[in-house]
């Protein structure tokens, strides 16, 4: 059950990493084109600075959980080269549950930004004015999977038989289990 849910939730994480990577790509095109646009045809651009800004964002957000899933995030671990393996593997325990929380605490912010700007009809002040929910729902989609994540490494740390095998390499990473006894 472990298994199926660990491997779920990063076969998502995959899908939403194309997705990104899609958006960045479009983004780059659309900063040729508005390129092209206005220095080589002299034609003003309406709707390209908004689209890269959004879809840049967006990419971020939803890429997050991949990067999470690879263990490329930036971490600090001075503290934990400086405490034994039993302190270690409860220290990344205990750091994958403050992630967790604050990315809860932010899928419900942005939530309820998302829903008001949906409820409400909010358009962008641009001259393109674009639904503002369409650029704002990259938050909950990518906090959520964030938070579904970091369920799963939590699930990973605490029962190594469910880490995937692709799963980034830890050496230092202990079964609590064994730690305790």
């Amino acid at each position: 059950m472990i298994n199926a849910y660990v491997r779920a939730v990063g076969n998502l994480s995959r899908l939403l990493a194309v997705v990104s990577t899609a958006l960045i790509v479009a983004a780059m095109m659309v900063v040729c084109q508005m390129i092209l646009m206005r220095y080589v045809f002299r034609q003003p651009t309406i709707w390209q600075t908004d689209f890269v800004v959004f879809s840049a964002t967006a990419a971020m957000f939803i890429g997050a959980p991949y990067v999470l899933l690879k263990g490329g995030h930036v971490g600090v671990d001075v503290v934990e080269l400086m405490v034994g393996e039993r302190a270690r593997a409860w220290l990344r325990i205990a750091g994958s549950l403050l992630g967790l929380l604050f990315c809860a605490i932010m899928l419900v912010a942005c939530w309820i930004q998302f829903h008001e700007a949906w409820a409400g009809n909010w358009k962008h002040s641009s001259v393109w004015a674009p639904p503002l929910w369409v650029p704002l729902a990259s938050l909950p989609i990518g906090f959520g999977m964030l938070c579904l994540q970091y369920v799963a490494q939590i699930l990973t740390l605490v029962f190594p038989a469910s880490r995937q095998v692709d799963a980034p390499a830890d050496e230092n990473t202990l079964d609590i289990r064994e730690t305790t006894r």
